[in-house]
């Protein structure tokens, strides 16, 4: 580009920026951009926007937040000039050209020119409005160029930001028989405008020619040889495709167990979790990110003191495995146990078979303080023959608290009231969860039946189990809220959601099978401390506690109903009959009792729903970035601090930070007492038929009795599931897989 050209165009955006912002907040980047023109004398404008954008980023303070905006202007600007340089033709001009010529190269999949006729091409490329551009942050641009849009095989991006909400909303209506570019253009609509994120997987691959759709999934290892090898390779398989794995080994046999009559020959559950630690290393996606597992085991197995100590720092490495992340299935007794001092005892899953005849795993409370389970396990503890050992209660939660301040992990699952909420137990039972706590589907191992040659071809024959499947999407609540779009949004977001389970192309059959079942969702939200900043709630308040409950609700409804007129539309998951949601267990076990609920659970039981299970709120911390808001329902870190970079600081501000929203950001994630985050999500959790990612923050220095306490009201009050204990004294790794 020729210095005149250079200058024209950076003249033309300046004053652009002058007309937005007006003349005297934009001068210093006037006065900026003078003096580097000055010194440097013919540079590309690539330069300039490097340049600018750093003295602009450096500009942003709580009292000039706008800055970001025009950061991102810039950068916009230089997005676009690249690409119409690469194109020869002016930004968003000609998409159905764009759409071919990419089919062409192999980098977008043929599906959009095999589904989409020339015509509809046209069509739907008018519906691009380049305006919503300008809705995002600089990080929230930057983020969404360097991840997700489509690169060529030099990975340099090729594909303009509403060109890559335009491919994933073809992708995911592509199949739509009645009205489907109309069903394009409300998903469209509804990405564009950042009322809604799609999961990670899904705004990095839809619509280019390999990786799936889904975040992560959840496998039941079976105890044998045969079904831990069986599992670690479609473990690898689907990490290979990116992603994220939750894994439940409590049904494996603990170390000194038998083998074959043998006794003390089982090595536990330590090997076989440092054998998936090893393929989450080794399967990297292409060297992007390593791969990212959960391995989740029962506070009663006998390895459990060997498997808290896995992430700790310090010790025998031996007995480490640095890379996955751990989660602790937690029934009520042992609360109850733990609460009262009392005594706990440890088993082997494998001896409890062989001598009782039952799983303890497979059993839960059906009712607080009273159920199958608690029977179950004190006929192990009085049954002579079964060997146990005996430990106080108290002395595994101190090595969990312990863990957790030093790691952040291990998760905890409280899995009776998992379970009593299952809509689906009438097919099976959840054992664990996923990569991020907040995925509740029916778990099984599948069982290795034989091997044979046929036809000189190897037939291995196996009994599927239930392999989940997390299909997840977010509500961006610091923009759909204030827009009153949740009816029209929710409405497409589940239709999306939906498709997706059918699109996707997952490299294991028994995930696949499991999909088609029960048919899973996970629609979620995030911005929820911007909405409050927003809306001047305070978050130590009874009215957030009250907001979230009514506004939970009103999720919850829209949801159900959007997956009932899909189901009047499609048909109902295969397992509908005799579920919860076709009894009406469902809605009077959440005490729904109004006339509106009164008449949907009629219609759900008419229609059906197109989803056994429909809603979890993912963490999506990155995506919520590209969208401009808060993560998830988490508090912010704080509201204006800067993010080291190698070469420069980055300014993270909360959104919508100015003097009117100040005070409720004021009170960030370390700052706000813990038991209003707990009490604001068991009022949301009611409405929620899977789960939450829910962070506890605390500081490095809290006590014991403390983080009991937060542990103990987060059980009582009926939550599911806690992800990260984020200590100030600990660095936790991201989850990426569930972001949405």
């Amino acid at each position: 580009m020729t210095m005149k050209a250079a200058i024209t165009s950076t003249d033309v955006l300046i004053e652009k920026l002058q007309q937005e912002f007006g003349v005297e907040k934009i001068q210093p980047l006037v006065i900026s951009s003078e003096r580097w023109q000055e010194r440097h004398p013919g540079a590309p404008t690539s330069e300039w926007s490097k340049a600018m954008i750093l003295e602009v980023l450096s500009n942003i303070d709580e009292s000039a937040t706008y800055w970001t905006f025009v950061a991102a202007r810039i950068y916009l600007q230089e997005v676009y000039e690249i690409q119409e340089e690469k194109r020869g033709i002016g930004a968003y001009k000609d998409f159905a050209g764009h759409v071919q010529q990419l089919v062409k190269q192999g980098l977008y999949t043929p599906v959009l020119t095999e589904k989409y006729s020339q015509a509809d091409l046209e069509v739907l490329g008018n519906l691009i409005d380049p305006e919503r551009d300008n809705l995002f942050t600089y990080i929230g641009l930057k983020s969404l160029m360097d991840r997700y849009a489509a690169v060529d095989f030099n990975k340099k991006p090729v594909e303009l930001p509403q060109e890559r909400w335009l491919v994933i909303a073809m992708t995911l209506m592509q199949n739509e028989t009645e009205k489907r570019l109309e069903k394009v253009a409300e998903a469209y609509w509804a990405m564009s405008n950042l009322y809604m994120t799609v999961a990670t997987p899904t705004l990095s691959n839809a619509g280019k020619p390999h990786g799936q759709l889904s975040s992560c999934f959840i496998d039941t290892v079976d105890d044998s040889l045969q079904g831990i090898y069986d599992s670690n390779t479609d473990i690898a398989n689907l990490s290979k495709y990116g992603g994220g794995i939750g894994v439940y080994m409590g049904k494996v046999r603990s170390r000194g167990s038998s083998i074959r009559g043998f006794k003390g020959a089982s090595s536990g559950v330590l090997p076989w979790i440092k054998q998936l630690n090893n393929t989450a290393v080794s399967v990297d996606q292409l060297g992007q990110r390593q791969g990212a597992i959960a391995v989740y085991l029962d506070v009663w197995h006998k390895d459990i003191f060997t498997f808290m100590d896995l992430k700790l720092n310090n010790g025998d490495d031996r007995l480490r495995a640095h890379d996955i992340f751990t989660g602790i299935c937690l029934p009520d007794l042992f609360m109850e146990q733990v609460e009262a001092r009392g005594e706990w005892h440890l088993f082997d899953p494998h001896e409890v078979r062989a001598t009782m005849g039952y799983s303890l795993e497979d059993f839960y409370d059906e009712k607080r303080g009273n159920g199958t389970f608690r029977e179950k396990y004190q006929e192990c503890v009085n049954h002579p023959e079964l060997t146990r050992e005996t430990v106080q209660a108290i002395d595994i939660m101190k090595r969990i608290m312990r863990s957790q301040l030093e790691t952040g992990v291990p998760f905890m699952f409280y899995r009776d009231e998992v379970n009593r909420a299952n809509p689906n137990k009438h097919e099976g039972m959840i054992y664990s969860s996923n990569l991020c706590t907040e995925i509740m589907q029916n778990m099984s191992p599948t069982q290795f039946e034989s091997v044979k040659l046929e036809d000189d071809i190897v037939v291995t024959r196996s009994k599927p189990g239930d392999f989940v499947v997390c299909n997840l999407s977010s509500i961006n609540l610091g923009r759909a809220v204030p827009a009153d779009v949740l009816e029209r949004l929710i409405t497409v977001q589940v239709r999306m959601l939906d498709n997706v389970i059918d699109l996707n192309k997952i490299p294991v059959v028994q995930a696949q099978r499991t999909n088609a079942r029960y048919r899973g969702i996970g629609l979620g939200t995030f911005g929820w401390h911007h909405l409050l900043a927003l809306k001047n709630i305070q978050w130590e308040s009874e009215e957030a506690v009250d907001y979230a409950d009514t506004l939970y609700e009103k999720v919850a409804f829209l949801t159900i109903t959007a997956s009932m007129k899909l189901a009047e539309e499609k048909g109902a998951y295969p397992l509908f009959e005799g579920s919860e949601w076709h009894t009406g267990n469902y809605f009077e076990s959440r005490g729904y009792e109004t006339d509106a609920w009164h008449d949907l659970r009629a219609q759900v039981a008419k229609n059906g729903v197109r989803n056994g299970y429909l809603m979890a709120v993912a963490p999506n911390s990155s995506t919520s970035v590209i969208a401009g808001s808060t993560a998830s329902i988490d508090p912010i870190f704080k509201p204006f601090y800067h993010e080291e970079k190698k070469d420069y600081k980055l300014p993270v501000i909360a959104p919508d930070l100015d003097h009117n929203t100040y005070d409720v950001y004021r009170r960030s994630a370390y700052i706000v007492d813990q038991r209003w985050s707990v009490k604001q999500n068991a009022a949301r959790q009611r409405h929620i038929d899977q789960a939450i990612s829910f962070n506890l923050y605390v500081p490095n220095t809290i006590r014991a009795s403390v983080l009991l306490d937060l542990h103990v009201q987060a059980w009582k009050s009926g939550m599911k599931t806690t992800y990260y204990t984020r200590s100030t004294a600990t660095e936790v790794e991201e989850c990426e897989w569930c972001h949405s």
